[in-house]
């Protein structure tokens, strides 16, 4: 079933979760999507089950995207933040459900090491990853998803300095 742009308006969002995870230097944490065929980088994401808060969801996709269990929560995002599923993706079974997606984004700091991480720990959404610095992390992402990046960046570019909780 294909879904075009009038009918995919009157969807509602999925609610999910975003994570920025810093390293101790103040990197950002990125994997590359092993589900498309382009070169689709992107930070840790994923949906909220029902009766969970968006805190919990959080942690739990982190675990499950990454193997990352020793971090520490340091902000949210004042807002929800959205975006739309553009056509291509718009054909995918679960977006015959949601227009897009509605995130609450975490900044969490990574407090173990680069061994620690284990992309086969849960489902496998990522072939690899690794370590950016914050200005070179919105053109890594699909051009879909950059203005929340970019809002993300701003809100929580004071906290990705070595450091800096």
């Amino acid at each position: 079933m294909t879904t075009d742009k009038k009918s995919q308006g009157s969807l509602p969002y999925r609610p999910c979760v975003g994570i920025m995870l810093l390293n101790r230097q103040g990197r950002v944490f990125v994997g590359r999507r092993n589900d498309v065929d382009i070169d689709a980088w992107q930070m840790p994401q994923g949906g909220i089950d029902p009766h969970e808060d968006a805190k919990t969801a959080a942690l739990r996709e982190l675990v499950e995207e990454t193997g990352i269990r020793d971090v520490k929560v340091i902000a949210e995002t004042h807002d929800w933040l959205t975006y739309d599923y553009p056509p291509a993706i718009a054909r995918r079974s679960f977006a015959n459900r949601y227009r897009g997606q509605r995130q609450k984004w975490f900044v969490m700091r990574f407090l173990g090491f680069d061994h620690d991480i284990d992309l086969r720990a849960g489902h496998a959404e990522f072939n690899t990853w690794k370590w950016v610095g914050l200005d070179d992390l919105v053109p890594l992402i699909v051009t879909f998803k950059r203005p929340v990046y970019e809002t993300v960046v701003a809100e929580f570019r004071h906290l990705a300095s070595p450091e800096c909780d």
